[in-house]
């Protein structure tokens, strides 16, 4: 009897085995982490010699690290529809402060992951007009005015990072664990509340950090810098300057107040650690793309100025770190110098879900970037483009054609043009487009700028 048995059992054996090898791998996870006011450089890995960053130091060197990621309007509100479209402002039409998405949700990566049977939340900063919870399965959206510490329901305070973190956590211990899941925590840190006098709070257990450290003030942080601005900016009336006046007028202020910078920075770090082991714990990380990445880059003085918005390399480069677990285990840790841009993401997390782009979507699936044996044939300028907020004092339209090498910016409000030579101005501290002898390449970018702004629309 024993004996009769043994082949009907190997067989179905076999039968179960061939059958779980045929059977299609689950979909990825997804996981953003998107902070606030963080430019490229503000990572210990990228070579700050003063910000501690190790959880996301080591999220680079487990994925692929791009070093000329940028953002194609440098503005909360805007590289926010700009991540959820994979648009340009001038397609999304977000130029409107904190104004609402124009593309249909239904176009945006959330929208087209929930029709496919994603568990979806929003954990965080919102600032898309009213926050559409109907949208999501989970949604802990938060809009300005930005807080550092805010009351909960018991009459409480809690730090609006802590509150990342636990929103953050309590969608990844409820969520549904037989649907895959599409997360975007997106963190207020390092935003600076700007209606208080100290701008930057970090919590009380982190202002031990950095109190032996001098910050390093940048070269091109002086009044002679400031100067050499169109005059439109260099005036007391423009808010860059005028948030320049709130935080770094003086070197005492100076420090202190990048010093609270960096501990809201490593704050947000210790936040992605712990969701990044909460994943691990519940055996998902590697089934889980994960993204770091920020909205916009930020002055920290330099040309004499603070906060975002303008053309200048400070303002538009920010990281992005990708944990993809299809990465070749030779190429994690890895960097790519390919021009990347925030309205990549939405199409990347797209195609690695295997979720079909709408037509509409401008960006590029980043993947075959580190996945390729041969990269792709890649971009090597892009269109940078921000809308004039509140009045032209306070802070004016900008548009710019981006190279490596050179970058051309032309302000449409005042009609007024910059041409900087990055190979050898990489701080760009020299205004070209007066030399006779740069007409040729000026002529040149003109007319390729022209191009990219219609391709844009």
């Amino acid at each position: 009897m024993l004996r009769s048995l043994l082949p009907l059992s190997l067989s179905l054996l076999l039968s179960i085995s061939a059958a779980a090898a045929a059977a299609p791998e689950p979909p990825l996870n997804v996981l953003i982490l998107y902070a606030d006011d963080w430019r490229h450089d503000t990572l210990g890995i990228a070579g700050n010699p003063v910000v501690k960053t190790p959880h996301l130091d080591q999220l680079a060197r487990e994925g692929v690290r791009f070093t000329h990621n940028c953002v194609t309007t440098s503005i909360c509100w805007v590289s926010r529809a700009n991540l959820f479209t994979g648009q340009w402002l001038s397609r999304n039409g977000s130029a409107a402060q904190g104004g609402a998405i124009k593309t249909p949700w239904a176009e945006t990566y959330p929208a087209l992951l929930r029709a496919r049977g994603y568990h979806t939340g929003h954990v965080g900063k919102w600032h898309n007009g009213p926050f559409p919870a109907a949208e999501f399965d989970f949604g802990a959206g938060r809009i300005t005015p930005m807080r550092h510490w805010i009351k909960q329901p018991d009459g409480t305070e809690i730090h609006v990072t802590k509150k990342n973190e636990n929103d953050a956590m309590e969608f990844l211990r409820t969520r549904p664990k037989e649907k895959p899941f599409v997360l975007t925590l997106a963190f207020i840190a390092t935003h600076a509340e700007d209606q208080h006098p100290k701008q930057y709070l970090p919590q009380p257990e982190s202002l031990a950090l950095y109190n032996d450290v001098t910050v390093p003030v940048p070269k091109t942080a002086t009044d002679d810098h400031f100067r050499r601005l169109p005059p439109f900016i260099a005036n007391a009336k423009n808010e860059g300057r005028n948030r320049w006046t709130w935080r770094f007028d003086t070197p005492e202020r100076y420090q202190e107040y990048m010093k609270n910078y960096y501990r809201l920075a490593t704050e947000a770090d210790a936040v992605c650690g712990r969701v990044l082991a909460e994943l691990k714990a519940q055996g998902v990380l590697d089934r889980t793309l994960v993204i770091f990445t920020t909205d916009n880059g930020y002055f920290h003085a330099e040309h004499g100025l603070a906060d975002k918005w303008y053309p200048y390399q400070e303002s538009i480069r920010v990281p992005l770190i990708i944990r993809d677990p299809r990465t070749p285990a030779a190429k994690r840790g890895t960097t790519r110098d390919a021009f990347t841009l925030n309205v990549d993401l939405a199409p990347t997390i797209l195609a690695v879900t295997s979720t079909p782009a709408p037509t509409t979507m401008q960006g590029r699936d980043i993947a075959p970037l580190y996945l390729a044996a041969k990269p792709p044939k890649w971009r090597d300028e892009f269109f940078y483009e921000h809308a004039t907020v509140r009045s032209i004092d306070f802070i004016p339209s900008s548009e710019a054609l981006v190279r490596k090498d050179v970058k051309y910016i032309y302000w449409p409000d005042f009609k007024h043009e910059e041409l900087y030579d990055l190979a050898a101005d990489p701080l760009e501290e020299h205004n070209l487009a007066a030399d006779p002898a740069q007409a040729p390449r000026l002529a040149q970018l003109r007319t390729r700028f022209a191009e990219l702004k219609a391709a844009a629309r």
